[in-house]
């Protein structure tokens, strides 16, 4: 499902602001990331959601586009599983779980003094990632009704 309009004026000056051209496709991704903010999407799932509506749309475009939104600042790209990349759309930095129950990714607002870019101790910091894992409150709902 698309969440906001394609044609938004607000994302396509959105990737002129970051350089890069908005073109259908780019403003299709752009506009699915940023509809479901709550989740943690592979590539492949954006392509699957899009593809339907937008035949001409091919997987790398998708891949490639992610690499670009993330470069530019506009998706995070998380690798918490060890075995794929998720991506969401840019947000103030913060910390994700991964649930070994049920496999979601679920952002964590917790106060972390290295969440914030910068310097420390004279090193300078472009990216950091938080990554708990362990069980998510209803995966432990459903333990404590089934044990």
């Amino acid at each position: 499902m698309i969440g906001i309009v394609i044609n938004s004026s607000a994302l396509k000056e959105s990737l002129v602001a970051k350089g890069i051209k908005p073109t259908y496709q780019r403003l299709i991704i752009l506009d699915h990331l940023a509809g479901n903010r709550k989740k943690h999407l592979t590539a492949e799932s954006i392509y699957k959601a899009l593809h339907k509506k937008t035949p001409a749309l091919s997987l790398t475009t998708v891949y490639n586009t992610l690499n670009s939104f993330a470069e530019a600042g506009l998706a995070s790209a998380i690798t918490i599983t060890g075995t794929e990349v998720r991506y969401e759309f840019a947000a103030t930095p913060h910390h994700h779980l991964l649930c070994k129950e049920c496999g979601c990714i679920i952002d964590i607002d917790i106060q972390c003094p290295n969440a914030r870019r910068g310097t420390i101790r004279g090193y300078k910091i472009d990216e950091v990632h938080g990554y708990f894992k362990g069980t998510c409150k209803a995966c432990l709902k459903k333990q404590r009704k089934h044990p």
